[in-house]
């Protein structure tokens, strides 16, 4: 397997961490109204974020360069970009800037999650194997786990102070 290009992939997750956190940041200042200066400069910053992931880092000249894992999750976060884009651009209520800030968040996370996981498994070098799930305990062994764990907490202070 080649190197991981990760060209423009880490770039989108940087540009969509920043928009997630400033119109978070926008919607804080939402009882100023959505022509505060407050709420407007987050918007055209988060708006500035989208328009570089778009026209600098996932032009078609990188995004040809990429794994197909990778390619995929570039051509989904183009796409989020477009469409945040033109709703910050057409933006009419706080409700809205609400909803965006919410999805472009949720969005963010989760593509981070892919593609750090992705790259974490894709990796030639890393050699990380996905962890196999561990079985969740009942509520009956859990109990005694933490009841044992409290009989030995309390013999330890008992032998402490004698």
């Amino acid at each position: 397997m080649s190197d991981v290009a990760s060209a423009c992939v880490p770039c989108a997750v940087g540009h969509f961490s920043t928009s997630a956190g400033v119109l978070n940041e926008a919607f804080r200042f939402r009882n100023e109204g959505l022509t505060s200066p407050q709420v407007l400069d987050r918007i055209a910053k988060a708006i500035e974020e989208q328009n570089a992931l778009e026209r600098v880092d996932l032009t078609p000249e990188k995004m040809q360069k990429l794994q197909p894992w990778e390619r995929s999750l570039a051509e989904e976060a183009l796409t989020k970009s477009r469409e945040l884009r033109h709703s910050l651009e057409s933006i009419q209520s706080v409700e809205e800037l609400e909803g965006l800030a919410a999805d472009t968040e949720e969005f963010y996370k989760k593509l981070n999650r892919e593609w750090t996981t992705k790259r974490l498994l894709e990796c030639p070098t890393c050699q990380i194997k996905p962890e196999e799930p561990k079985p969740k305990k009942s509520r009956v062994e859990y109990g005694s786990e933490a009841a044992e764990k409290r009989r030995k907490l309390l013999e330890e202070i008992r032998s402490e102070t004698y």
